[in-house]
């Protein structure tokens, strides 16, 4: 018979009890762990009671405050937010324009549009979003004028506002389609010229563009010469085309490349004259759509000029003088065998080519600034400064030939690429191009090109690249470094002037 030990418990039983002894405490801390969170959440389903009186409103801005917007077209969205500063809930019986639907802005209250929204909640402590734009109807004013009207939230009977401010500028509209093919006629500075949807001024017609005139070109627009484009800027009254977003606060402010397209001179186009003109931002590829409904891709450049073949010299093509061409998503001059002459004129930070030039043409350079640096909007990574070629690939062994004649003179090649020239000859036709005592970022060149007096891999010391101020430097090598002839007064107006570049 076997005896029972109470100090001795079998193994299985001392297992179990630990097992035992674990779950219960297990399921003490589990009851008081559901007590709380019940308690916790009993409390946070509690509805917390609306506030049917008193409270106040706050705005993120003490003024919702416009950029100047061109008549007739819309300005970007604007954004402001009303805070509930409240430990409660509230309910905006009404957010709306003071002028209601006479108002030139339009709001939008929590995906709602109107111009007057109703009804609208705002948890404790939280804001929401008004969006806002405005179209300003056009008038007799020369000088931008002042729009307003008033956002204003009503809480509890109560009235919060914040005022909405625009400027307003009236303008002449040209729209390709309704005004295309332009006939003979001149623009003045009186008030800006706004394109849009590739206007074109027709064969044997003539632009003529007087000093001091503001051209906005919109989005995916360009301008197209058939005929003949003359432009007579002066250094104290230039001519600038750029975008038709005069509410920069849309680009934060900042200048894009490729906010619209260009000029292109057609292969119909002849003695064209660009004086004192600035082109910025632009280079933006287009698409052209024609009144059949076809549509044709145009190159992403500031400036293209196709083959006249009806005239042989640059100077019957498209002369550039004192002109500035700045910050191109693309190419700042494109040629397909065109003729250009360009004297004093500076080209700076383009996506491609500065000068890209195929198919071959008639060009003559003289006292030019091309560099390209590269922004944080624009790579220089592939696309060299300049290309010089008599020829137009169209596959890896095709190409079109062409005869290319060219003559750069008392210019500035350079950027940060080791090779900021490329010349090449493809076939029979003429390749007859020399450099005469340029300023060139290039370790190899074409053996058939002449460089008579040209300084290589010397940093032209600019005085402050980043600002884009092309100025040269004491001791650059550029200083008085050029051989006569020289042409016209550099881009400070100056004669006499010895140095390369456009300075």
């Amino acid at each position: 018979m076997r005896l029972y030990n109470p100090l001795v418990v079998p193994i299985k039983s001392v297992k179990f009890a630990q097992y035992y002894y674990l779950n219960m405490r297990f399921l003490q801390i589990l009851s008081v762990v559901c007590f709380a969170l019940l308690m916790l959440t009993g409390s946070s389903c509690k509805k917390t009671q609306l506030l049917t009186n008193g409270g106040a409103l706050r705005f993120s801005a003490d003024t919702l405050l416009f950029d100047t917007v061109f008549t007739s077209l819309g300005s970007a969205t604007y954004k402001i937010k009303i805070y509930n500063e409240q430990n409660q809930p509230v309910t905006l019986s009404s957010v709306r324009l003071g002028k209601g639907n006479g108002s030139p802005f339009k709001i939008n209250v929590n995906g709602i549009s109107g111009s007057d929204v109703k009804d609208q909640e705002l948890a404790p402590r939280d804001s929401m979003y008004v969006y806002s734009t405005v179209t300003i109807d056009p008038n007799s004013a020369l000088s931008p004028f002042i729009v307003e009207d008033k956002l204003i939230a009503t809480l509890n009977g109560k009235e919060f506002s914040v005022p909405l401010v625009a400027f307003g500028q009236n303008a002449r509209y040209i729209v390709g389609g309704k005004d295309d093919s332009l006939v003979t006629q001149t623009w003045d500075n009186v008030l800006p010229y706004v394109i849009l949807n590739d206007p074109n001024v027709a064969k044997n017609q003539t632009l003529t563009i007087n000093p001091g005139c503001r051209i906005y070109v919109h989005p995916n627009s360009r301008l197209f010469i058939e005929g003949t484009l003359i432009i007579n800027g002066t250094k104290t009254d230039s001519v600038i085309f750029q975008s038709d977003r005069i509410d920069r606060s849309y680009f934060s402010y900042l200048d894009l490349p490729g906010e619209w397209g260009g000029i292109y001179f057609t292969q119909d186009s002849k003695n064209n004259k660009l004086k004192w003109t600035i082109i910025k931002n632009a280079g933006a590829s287009t698409i052209l759509t024609f009144t059949n409904g076809n549509q044709a891709y145009v190159q992403p450049a500031v400036i293209q000029v196709d083959n006249n073949p009806a005239i042989t010299q640059p100077e019957d093509g498209v002369q550039i003088d004192n002109c500035v061409i700045q910050n191109s998503i693309g190419y700042g001059l494109l040629s397909f065998g065109g003729k250009v002459r360009m004297r004093n004129t500076l080209i700076n930070n383009c996506g491609a080519q500065n000068v890209g030039v195929f198919q071959g043409g008639n060009f003559e350079f003289d006292q030019c600034t091309f560099v390209t640096y590269g922004t944080r909007f624009v790579s220089h990574s592939d696309a060299p400064v300049m290309s010089l070629l008599n020829y137009l690939d169209t596959s890896q062994i095709g190409f079109i030939p062409g005869e290319l004649t060219a003559s750069v003179r008392n210019c500035i090649i350079y950027g940060t690429l080791k090779d900021e020239l490329i010349c090449n000859n493809k076939g029979s036709g003429k390749f007859l191009v020399q450099f005469e005592n340029c300023l060139i970022k290039a370790e190899s060149v074409n053996a058939n090109v002449f460089f008579p007096g040209c300084k290589f891999l010397q940093d032209p010391l600019f005085e402050d690249t980043e600002k884009w101020n092309f100025h040269l430097k004491s001791g650059s090598p550029a200083i008085n470094a050029g051989a006569a002839p020289f042409y016209g007064n550099n881009l400070d107006d100056k004669s006499g002037s010895t140095n390369i570049g456009a300075y």
